[in-house]
């Protein structure tokens, strides 16, 4: 299917600071899944850096504003063609191995109950392919953690999420790449987006779900929030070891000011 997306984060800042220096990880790469026919973002007064890929395959680009600024407003619109591969990701070129998403970062250290979700997802399943283990892992995940707006923050580890039984799709990410890295499983966070309504009306719909690696496969995606392996739904963004690594927008600002922060995303099916 042809995905349409338009995509605003706008920084308002309470008083005017000095400039903003921003790297964005906001541009889908080619892959067998995906094929971009048109993409842009824009950010008034910026001055950009070249784009380049980076070791994970990430398509990323710098840009700064000078000042004295009192907003930054970056601006996406663009047309993914998408297909299903059943949630294996392929023809993405990385040089990043495997082995570097082995090892949890702050946020996704497990405690001793994301431990013992582990342990109880896999129990009786040694000897099972290891595609039925990471099934049963993000299954684990999605029933123990309902999807719940508000519940949570950026800043909310898995560990948390599961104490409190609740989160959105970044918790059910970190959670699962926390179990099955538990698990000795190689898993990263994705950020993208999900084309949900089936009348095709806009809707919010930034997203994000985890990649584990499948001997045999190559990485394979898994959408706890959703119980399900990404499809032509879905356009995918970039990946890091977890929610902050992989964020669309990393920046700093020179001045100090309360920051407001507004974002909307509209994604619809570009064929209708």
């Amino acid at each position: 299917m042809r995905i349409r997306i338009s995509h605003l984060t706008r920084y308002r800042f309470a008083q005017p600071v000095r400039g903003a220096v921003q790297s964005h990880n906001l541009t889908p790469v080619d892959t067998d899944g995906q094929r971009v026919v048109d993409w842009s973002v824009e950010v008034e007064g910026a001055t950009w850096g070249a784009p380049f890929r980076d070791g994970a395959g990430n398509s990323i680009r710098t840009m700064s504003v000078r000042g004295p600024i009192s907003e930054v407003a970056v601006a996406i619109l663009g047309t993914v063609e998408t297909r299903d591969t059943a949630g294996v990701l392929r023809g993405h070129r990385e040089a990043v191995p495997p082995l570097a998403y082995t090892r949890p970062t702050r946020r996704t250290q497990p405690d001793r109950a994301l431990a013992e979700l582990s342990r109880a997802a896999l129990a009786g399943l040694d000897a099972a392919p290891a595609l039925e283990r990471a099934h049963a892992l993000a299954a684990a995940v999605a029933d123990a953690i309902a999807y719940r707006p508000g519940e949570t923050s950026a800043h909310t580890t898995p560990a948390e999420a599961l104490a409190q039984g609740a989160g959105v799709c970044q918790d059910h990410a970190q959670a699962l790449i926390s179990v099955a890295q538990f698990a000795g499983i190689p898993a990263r966070y994705v950020t993208g987006y999900l084309f949900a309504s089936a009348d095709g009306t806009p809707h919010e719909a930034s997203h994000a779900w985890a990649e584990l690696h499948i001997a045999g496969l190559g990485w394979v995606g898994f959408d706890p929030a959703n119980r399900c392996c990404p499809d032509g739904h879905y356009v995918r963004l970039g990946s890091g070891r977890d929610a902050a690594e992989a964020a669309p927008i990393r920046g700093v600002v020179r001045g100090d000011a309360r920051e407001e922060l507004e974002v909307r995303v509209a994604v619809e099916d570009a064929q209708q």
